[in-house]
């Protein structure tokens, strides 16, 4: 039998909650992400106050977010959790440590509680200060504290590669996941940027998504340009996403999200069908030579 049949849909695509204006209300935007054929939403808990106060939900807020997204018939599936850019793992104040600690154990319960299965986490020990081996050690071993407290919510953990060199490919990624083995630990990269580290380090994109063989719980489908890493129109940029998504299909990945963003155009409905229809394109042509090996 061929991969995907007999199922539907052979695989999920959700779509970054960024992409819409932030006026629109959570409600609003699980519509629009649903009428622009997309699998789900991917809610962000970003640096911002207003998106850190997301992580002091209460039940009744809770209770009407899940109505929302069984009346409009799309859920939240995973979380993009970009907060420790503000309040990294391996911040030389400890202070600041026991913040990235409590927001990623408020995250790790937000998640549990809205059914998301997967909080994508920053491939960073600090990001606003230099690095050093102090900071790669707080990140150690705060990192190992984390995947503890996902394996006790049954939430999965996954890096996003980055665009710094201390986690921009899959396999400095897979090199962290292996230190402290846990199936609530894993990755999830970001084609774009590591398109941009395949050129980087003069490796093609397909072989570092192998590195992560058995550990690639989703795909961010971003386009890219050579050092350039947002707001690059999709077929705008050098990422090969017919290429990427046969190489994950076949590696078992089966849920992508679309990572763009919301600049202020007034189409921005038309972009948000444009492109969830660009990035199935892709994923089709992906399943179709994953199947073709199969014939």
């Amino acid at each position: 039998m061929k991969p995907g049949q007999g199922i539907v849909p052979p695989y999920l695509l959700g779509l970054y909650e960024k992409s819409m204006p932030g006026t629109l209300s959570l409600r609003q935007k699980l519509g629009e992400a649903k009428n622009a054929g997309f699998d789900y939403l991917e809610l962000s808990i970003d640096e911002s106050d207003e998106k850190l106060a997301r992580l002091g939900w209460k039940e009744d807020e809770l209770v009407i977010l899940r109505r929302d997204m069984a009346e409009k018939g799309i859920p939240i599936r995973s979380i993009c959790l970009s907060a420790h850019r503000r309040f990294p793992l391996g911040d030389p104040d400890p202070a600041v440590q026991r913040k990235s600690l409590a927001i990623m154990e408020e995250a790790i319960a937000l998640a549990a509680r809205l059914g998301a299965r997967i909080i994508q986490i920053a491939g960073y020990d600090v990001y606003y200060k230099p690095p050093d081996e102090h900071s790669r050690t707080a990140f150690a071993d705060n990192l190992e504290l984390c995947a503890a407290m996902a394996a006790r919510e049954g939430v999965i953990l996954a890096f996003e590669t980055m665009e710094t060199p201390f986690m921009d490919t899959v396999e400095k990624a897979v090199y962290w996941v292996r230190r402290f083995p846990s199936p609530y630990l894993q990755v999830y990269p970001d084609i774009g940027n590591i398109t941009n580290a395949a050129l980087l380090y003069g490796s093609p994109v397909s072989a570092d998504l192998e590195q992560g063989a058995g550990h690639i719980a989703a795909l961010h489908l971003k386009e890219t340009r050579p050092g350039v890493y947002r707001e690059v129109p999709y077929g705008t940029g050098h990422v090969d996403f017919t290429e990427a998504a046969a190489t994950a299909l076949r590696l078992g990945v089966r849920l992508f999200v679309g990572e763009f963003w919301y600049t202020g155009a007034e189409n921005w409905r038309e972009t948000l069908g444009e492109n969830n229809r660009f990035l199935r394109k892709a994923l089709d042509a992906g399943l179709s030579a994953l199947n073709h090996i199969f014939l």
